[in-house]
Parts: structure tokens; sequence; C-alpha cells
């Protein structure tokens, strides 16, 4: 069963690491670049799953899209995997009360974000 998902980094060599290694997956791969596009995204697609980086710029962070989607009647549902490099304890508290799913610290490997999104989706 192919599942989408949402990758939203405002690095285009972050997105395209996340793509490569869902590559080969039962996975479709969706890209947003900040938090508007992600959450137009989320809106327009419907994922199975987001994964979002917390720190972006624009109007809107990781932490409002999270938010956001979990407010949403028809998205709050969906997985949503946070990743950043801030670790402290208030960050992933704040991640907490957005409503995220999991938690992945940068730097991560390919194996620990497969093994993420497969424990995440249940696949």
């Amino acid at each position: 069963m192919n599942r989408t998902i949402l990758i939203a980094d405002d690095h285009a060599d972050l997105r395209k690491l996340i793509r490569m290694t869902l590559l080969g997956g039962p996975f479709t791969v969706i890209e947003a670049e900040d938090g508007v596009q992600a959450l137009a995204g989320a809106r327009r697609h419907r994922p199975d799953l987001i994964i979002l980086d917390v720190m972006m710029p624009g109007e809107l962070d990781g932490y409002q899209v999270c938010a956001a989607v979990k407010a949403d009647p028809a998205l709050r549902h969906v997985p949503v995997i946070l990743v950043t490099a801030r670790a402290q304890r208030a960050d992933l508290q704040a991640g907490q009360e957005a409503g995220a799913d999991a938690y992945l610290i940068k730097p991560f490997s390919p194996m620990e974000l497969l093994e993420r999104v497969t424990a995440t989706l249940g696949t």
C-alpha cells in the first residue's frame, strides 16, 4: 500500500536526503520548503505522515504547523514527526504541546529515519 509523506524543511539538501532515504519504500513524497507551504500541502494532499522541521523561516515554524494540523478535524489523525537540532527539554515539551507524535534529533541516520517512519505508520 502506497503511503503519502509530506516533508517540510527549508534546507533542500535535507529534504533530498529524506526523500532518497524513503525511495524504494511504498511512499509517495511531497515536499514543502516553509511552514505555509507545509500546511497548504497537508490540507491539499492529506498525507499519511508529515516530517516537519521545527526551525523554518517565514510566517509559520514547525510547532505552529504541527498545532494547526492537530487542530484541523480533517488532519488531526495524521502523525507528525518533528525534526530538529534543538534537543533541550523545553524544545521537546513545545513539540508535545503542539501535538507531535514523535521527535527526530538532527543529525540522524537514514536507518533511524526509516525506523521512525515505519514505527509511526505501523508498516
